[in-house]
């Protein structure tokens, strides 16, 4: 390949690459290792291949996407549009050829190995006192002597029945009344929503005599990279379902600022994205009724949390303030409106929505969530909750103060932006063990219980194989390399002379480490790279500096106990969280998971109104911390770099895992490693 040929990039896998002019798009995918299913071979009839083709400016990766980047449609997808119906803007990838640089987005369906979001949902005891309830009253039979309507005699009924106020009734539900009404004998089952207990109340629905019920919620947690909701069960507060998607809008920027910068850069992007993701939330309640096997009428609400970017494209705000200081928010408050709005139009048509109030500019909703379902506010000890993710929000806190802030962690932690990473889906290395003395790995594969040295293993993953490594996994990988003495404490991997392993193989200037060779010659060969570490130490350095920053404004050096949160922070292992310094060092059995503690947020917020007027009044009292402001961020991120630490010696690690002192600088032997006297953690 040449400089002129077209560069292709494709999301959300990040793969990119050089290919000739005329290249169709799945061909291309197969060249660079995309994720591009197909089942009928490239002719056109299965549509597996479908991709959506981005256009426009991408400054994150550098490339404008003319609108004649790939072919005109063709006769094939024409036909195909015809009789099976494409959805707009999306191309068969088997018909679509490369002409000038491009960005191809694949979605969840057309991916070989579907991403497994793993988003499930705490059981969490939650005081039930939902916004929406059945009741059951018996109208009135219209009298032609004192003429009114069935409404206003439903009304009345209610305020005498149960002592409910005037109620206001939108048009889908008046026009179910009257048949309701007649069908029920005078007798009517309503749902009735009242989203705080002075509020006006609304009729979302009626029911001819009685109905038992019961009806649903969506808490819904809306990342920057996926995107969970969990259906409940409004009179338990059970979860029936739970269901998860990619977040569509990958495709314009991995991260925040990529998105925001899409939306500066591209008139119109901002909309394009909360139409992306609106279409996705739609697709998601419609599919989670589907699995629940309940009919999407008797979903009658949801709550959502999210980052401030989030936020602001989810209710169709412009975030470009969100990219400047000072960071203004539209509303900082709580949102109710009607789920429709939000594109939930395959639940109930008068369905309400919630969205919980942000912290601060860069610390949102989930923020929020995590603090409602982790209180910190009543803990004794000092408590640091860290929600791991794309971006990372911290809170830290006790009975007497609580702070917060966000740090921008990136995607590194979800496995992109390594060489051989890939999202959390079966074939990806998630669980890594190397021996210190043979220097040999092993490991575990999504959708497989076996490691990788056991008998069977092969057999066990089956024809897909070892795709790739995910966010754990790499982790895990790296934090092993560092205690078998493969990686020093600047993050340089040593040579094959200096670790004497075979395993530590040249690559260009650098080295790298083989975990996992391939059975044969078209398998992937999977490396840990010093790119790789190097990815891993900015998103670590981050996350760790704004934890320290929030430390230095409460005035202590050491938290009593640490708190994973968020979907990817359940599975984080805490030992090798803590080699590599993700998070202050403590005694490893202070440190827990709490799942997806912005999702057990959001379903507190659905089932309990007590709970939303809780965060309300909480999150005014949370204290903010601007990380992109302050001056000893950037400190504390170079220090941070190290593997663990470069200054804090960590003694609680020491006692569990002593690292070894390498160093594999410019000034070491190149025949042998050097070992520094003494071994601590840095």
């Amino acid at each position: 390949m040449t400089e002129t040929d077209p560069l292709v990039i494709f999301t959300p896998s990040g793969k990119r690459g050089r290919v000739p002019a005329g290249t169709p798009v799945l061909e291309a995918a197969r060249m660079l290792g995309a994720d591009l299913e197909s089942v009928c071979g490239g002719r056109g009839i299965c549509s597996k291949c479908q991709v959506s083709p981005g256009m426009g400016q991408f400054p994150k990766h550098g490339v404008t996407v003319a609108e004649n980047a790939l072919s005109p449609v063709n006769a094939v997808e024409r036909r195909y549009d015809e009789k099976r119906g494409l959805k707009p803007g999306r191309r068969l990838g088997c018909q679509a050829q490369i002409l000038s640089d491009t960005v191809i987005d694949v979605p969840p369906e057309s991916q070989l190995h579907r991403q497994v979001v793993r988003k499930a949902a705490d059981a969490r005891a939650v005081e039930m006192d939902p916004a929406t309830r059945l009741l059951m009253v018996e109208v009135a039979a219209p009298d032609m002597h004192a003429p009114s309507g069935d409404l206003e005699r439903l009304n009345a009924a209610l305020a005498a029945q149960w002592e409910v106020p005037s109620a206001t009734a939108p048009l889908p539900v008046l026009g179910r009344l009257q048949r309701a009404l007649r069908q029920g004998g005078w007798q009517v089952t309503v749902a009735l929503h009242q989203g705080r207990r002075d509020a006006a109340p609304r009729l979302l629905d009626t029911w001819p005599g009685f109905f038992a019920g019961p009806l649903h919620g969506l808490a819904i947690d809306l990342g920057s990279t996926t995107i969970a909701a969990h259906l409940t069960d409004l009179s338990t507060g059970a979860v029936t379902a739970s269901a998860g998607v990619m977040n569509p809008q990958i495709r314009f920027g991995e991260d925040l600022m990529s998105r925001v910068s899409y939306a500066m850069m591209n008139p119109g992007g901002a909309a394009e994205m909360t139409a992306a993701v609106r279409a996705a939330l739609g697709d998601l309640a419609r599919d989670i009724a589907r699995e629940a096997r309940i009919e999407p009428r008797a979903i009658v609400e949801a709550t959502l949390v999210c980052n401030p970017v989030m936020h602001h494209l989810a209710l169709g705000i412009d975030p470009v303030e969100l990219g400047q200081a000072p960071f203004a928010l539209a509303t900082s408050d709580a949102v109710s409106l009607d789920a429709a709005d939000l594109g939930l139009t395959e639940i109930n048509p008068a369905a309400r929505a919630y969205v919980l109030p942000l912290i601060a500019g860069h610390v949102g909703a989930d923020a929020a969530a995590v603090a409602l379902s982790e209180a910190p506010e009543t803990s004794d000890d000092l408590a640091l909750i860290v929600d791991v993710g794309t971006n990372a929000e911290i809170i830290l806190g006790n009975r007497a103060k609580v702070l917060a802030c966000s740090s921008p962690t990136g995607p590194a932690f979800e496995g992109a932006q390594i060489s051989s990473g890939q999202r959390a889906a079966p074939g990806a290395i998630e669980r890594v063990r190397i021996d210190p003395e043979t220097k040999q790995p092993r490991f575990k594969v999504i959708g497989c219980d076996l490691w990788s040295d056991e008998t069977g293993f092969a057999e066990a993953v089956g024809r897909g194989g070892v795709t790739g490594i995910c966010g754990s996994g790499i982790i895990e990988a790296v934090a092993e390399m560092r205690m078998a003495g493969l990686l020093d404490a600047s993050g340089l991997i040593g040579s094959a002379a200096q670790t004497e392993s075979e395993r530590c193989i040249a690559d260009g200037r650098t080295h790298a480490y083989l975990l996992h060779a391939g059975p044969d010659a078209a398998s992937p060969a999977i490396s840990v790279t010093q790119g790789d570490i190097r990815a891993i130490q900015l998103a670590k350095s981050a996350l760790y500096a704004g934890a320290r920053l929030l430390m230095d404004r409460m005035g202590v050096d050491r938290v009593d106990r640490v708190v994973l949160a968020g979907a990817f922070g359940a599975h984080i292992s805490p030992l090798h969280a803590m080699v590599l310094g993700m998070i202050p060092d403590v005694p490893l059995d202070r440190v827990r998971s709490a799942g997806n503690a912005a999702g057990t947020g959001a379903r507190i917020a659905l089932c309990s109104r007590a709970a939303r007027a809780l965060i309300e009044a909480n999150v005014r009292r949370i204290e903010k911390v601007e990380t992109a402001v302050e001056p000893r961020f950037q400190d504390h991120f170079v220090a941070a770099n190290a593997l663990p630490h470069a200054t804090d010696p960590f003694p609680e690690l020491c006692k569990v895992a002593p690292l070894p002192a390498v160093d594999f600088g410019a000034g070491a032997d190149s025949g042998r490693r050097r070992r520094r006297r003494g071994g601590d953690a840095n």
